[in-house]
């Protein structure tokens, strides 16, 4: 039976231990190497003849500098096929987001799901992309702080004005009175938003507004 390569780097002893201790009950998995900090992990790799699969990387290799997240990004720049899974016991989504910045990473695993692992190394192995429910949250709230960011940024202050006043179902002369702009200056605005955001009809751009949350 082919057997998937396994190096771990963690820091504390008593969990890495127990760690291999459990992966090595697994017949398709096997313990290649270990090391408890970044500067080991890059000795090892550094001869070309080692070889790894997947590589098991704590995100905290000493204190809480969260530097297990350089190695993983230091690691990829080696251009060696293994994949990345992320150790950790901390949940901030920021820190789940920037794990996953590491090109090489593949998931991230809580230290209290650990019986998840054998099938997370399986997964990574494969190429698969699986990822961890808390971690496809903390992606899903990131993509949506992103793209609400860029929705921001489609329209003016004053195209958003306008809009809004359109949804709550203004004329264009009361939009006139209450922005003490002319028709002209209206009309204009509107056509902007019209190419900007794909629509039609300046009703129809009022209400995509409103979903997107910009006024």
């Amino acid at each position: 039976m082919e057997q998937i390569r396994v190096y771990i780097v963690e820091d504390d002893p008593v969990w890495r231990r127990g760690l291999i201790d459990f992966l090595n009950k697994e017949t398709d998995i096997a313990i290649v190497g270990e090391a408890d900090s970044k500067e080991a992990v890059f000795t090892w790799f550094e001869d070309e003849t080692r070889e790894a699969d997947v590589v098991l990387m704590d995100i905290n290799l000493t204190e809480n500098n969260l530097d297990g997240i350089e190695a993983a990004l230091a690691l990829t720049e080696l251009g060696r096929p293994f994949s990345i899974i992320m150790l950790t016991s901390l949940t901030a989504e920021e820190i789940i987001v920037e794990s996953f910045s590491a090109a090489a990473v593949v998931n991230y695993i809580s230290k209290s799901n650990f019986k998840e692992i054998p099938d997370a190394i399986r997964a990574a192995h494969q190429r698969q992309s699986s990822i961890h429910p808390t971690a496809a949250a903390a992606l899903r709230n990131e993509f949506l702080r992103l793209r609400s960011g860029e929705d921001q940024k489609l329209l003016s202050p004053a195209e958003r004005d306008i809009l809004q006043l359109i949804h709550q179902g203004q004329t264009q002369s009361q939009i006139e009175q209450n922005l003490h702009i002319t028709k002209r200056t209206i009309k204009n605005h509107i056509n902007r938003i019209l190419k900007k955001m794909g629509v039609k009809t300046s009703k129809e751009a009022a209400a995509k507004a409103k979903q997107k949350k910009l006024f």
